[in-house]
Order: C-alpha cells, then sequence, then structure tokens
C-alpha cells in the first residue's frame, strides 16, 4: 500500500474525504500513478495533485478512476459534489481576504477631503499628460472642489443640528432583530411521524429509498434519515434537515451496526437498514 503524504491542515473535511476515499481506491487497484494515468487519460502529475489535496479532481477524472477500480461511481460523484461546494468556498473565501479593505470607518467631512484630495491629484496628472487641455481641467476641477465643499458644509449643518438623524438607531436594532426573529420562525420545521408500511419505516418526510446524502446536504431526506436515526437508538442530534457531523456519526453507527461500508454516507443499503 502507498505511504501518502499528509494533506494540508487547511483542507476542508469534505474535500479530505473525497481525497481519502480515491486514495484507498488508488491503494487497492494496485496501480501506479503511471498505470494510472494511462488508463484515466489524466497524466501522473494531475494525480499527484488531485491525491495531494493540492487541485480538485475533475467530475470526469473522478467517473474514470471508478471505473478502472470497478467501483459504482455514484458514491463517489456524491462525495465529490460535496467536495466541489467545498472547494469554492475555499476559493471565494480566499478571493475575499486578497482583496483590498476598506477605508477604515471616519466621519462624513473626511470622507469627503480624501476623494477632494484623489480628485485634485488625478486632476494633476492629468494636466501633466496633456498640457493643451489645462484649463477645461481646472474648471472641471474647480466644479467638483465646489461641489465637494457644499456637501462637506450641508453634512455639519446636519450633524451639528442636534443628532436628530442617530435617534433612529434603536429603532433600526429592534427591526434587524424583529427579522432574524422572522428568518428564523420561517425555516422549515420537521417531525417524526414514524409508520411501517409493507415492512418498512417511514417518517413523513421522505419515501426516498436510493437518495444519496452526506456531510453538507440539507433537506426533508436528510430530516427522514435523521428520524429514522432516531427511532434505531441512535441520537443524529436535532431533527433539522442539516447532514452535519453529528448525524454524520450516527450514520456511521448504524452502517458499521449492519455491516455496511463505515463512511457515513446515506445510500441505498443504508436506507435499506434504516427502514428495515
Amino acid at each position: 500500500m502507498s505511504r501518502w503524504a499528509a494533506l494540508p491542515a487547511e483542507l476542508d473535511p469534505r474535500v479530505r474525504q473525497l481525497v481519502v476515499r480515491l486514495r484507498r481506491l488508488k491503494d487497492h487497484s494496485g496501480l501506479s500513478l503511471r498505470q494510472l494515468a494511462a488508463r484515466t487519460g489524466y497524466s501522473p502529475k494531475s494525480w499527484e495533485r488531485y491525491l495531494g489535496g493540492r487541485s480538485l479532481p475533475p467530475r470526469e477524472a473522478v467517473e474514470a478512476l471508478a471505473r478502472v477500480v470497478g467501483e459504482d461511481p455514484t458514491r463517489l460523484l456524491a462525495l465529490h459534489e460535496v467536495a466541489t461546494e467545498a472547494w469554492g468556498n475555499r476559493r471565494a473565501d480566499a478571493v475575499t481576504a486578497e482583496a483590498p479593505a476598506p477605508h477604515a470607518a471616519t466621519t462624513g467631512p473626511e470622507i469627503l477631503s480624501t476623494q477632494a484630495t484623489e480628485a485634485t491629484a488625478a486632476t494633476a496628472a492629468t494636466e501633466t499628460r496633456s498640457p493643451g487641455r489645462s484649463l477645461r481641467v481646472a474648471l472641471v476641477s474647480g466644479a467638483v472642489a465646489l461641489v465637494l465643499a457644499v456637501s462637506t458644509a450641508v453634512f455639519l449643518v446636519v450633524r451639528l443640528a442636534g443628532g436628530e438623524e442617530e435617534r433612529p438607531t434603536a429603532p433600526l436594532a429592534a427591526t434587524a432583530a424583529s427579522a432574524s426573529v422572522s428568518a428564523s420562525r420561517s425555516a422549515p420545521a420537521y417531525t417524526c411521524r414514524l409508520e411501517r408500511i409493507d415492512g418498512r419505516w417511514y417518517a413523513g418526510n421522505s419515501r426516498t429509498q436510493d437518495a444519496i446524502l452526506a456531510n453538507g446536504h440539507a433537506g426533508p431526506e436528510v430530516a427522514e434519515a435523521q428520524c429514522l436515526l432516531r427511532r434505531a437508538g441512535i441520537s443524529p442530534g436535532g431533527i433539522d434537515g442539516i447532514f452535519g457531523p453529528v448525524t454524520e456519526r450516527a450514520v456511521k453507527q448504524v452502517q458499521k451496526r449492519a455491516g455496511l461500508v463505515v463512511d457515513g454516507i446515506v445510500g441505498p443499503h443504508t436506507w435499506k437498514a434504516l427502514r428495515g
């Protein structure tokens, strides 16, 4: 079996789960990276990146690996879908972190003063590049400076008028709190209405037999699985329809009890164990 290097510590757990599964399949096949590349059409360097957690493999590469090792791609593709979402979130966070920081919060006059300074600098640069337009640029610059000066004066008058504009702060906070409460109340609420039909258990949220559920999924199918986990005597946490770490641990316990592959993913076999 290959001796793999440790995955990056910052790797999202959902991506890590996919990479670990791909590593196991590669080891089980007994193929080298060159042999794997020859059979899948992706270069050894690409597989080094995929299996090292440095790059997310495309869906086609995951399917190709499944075909090579004789694995049903359904479960792998479910893991890949969850990992793709996590990978996209990480890239979005990285872009946000690299974006220029906004100006620190300042008073209105300071902001307007900064804008006036930047406008003057831009005007000077324009004059240097186009001496023939100096008169027109000077007129425009003067108009901009006048507008900014008037805006500054109006802002100061409003601020000195007695703070009337600052009084709505408390109502605004109350409105925000009310909106938060309304949002929480509008979140879907799930209940467990257990009944046995044709030898199978149902909880009233979904009648699926083969939906693929993994950490990060949400919806009535997840709530159904949570109800059935609770019926089996294993706590999945709250019946909230959100597949989180607690629900994943509960699924693994059921899989271990039923003699299934313990991967924390609900598929046809796990559904059969839950509804049986």
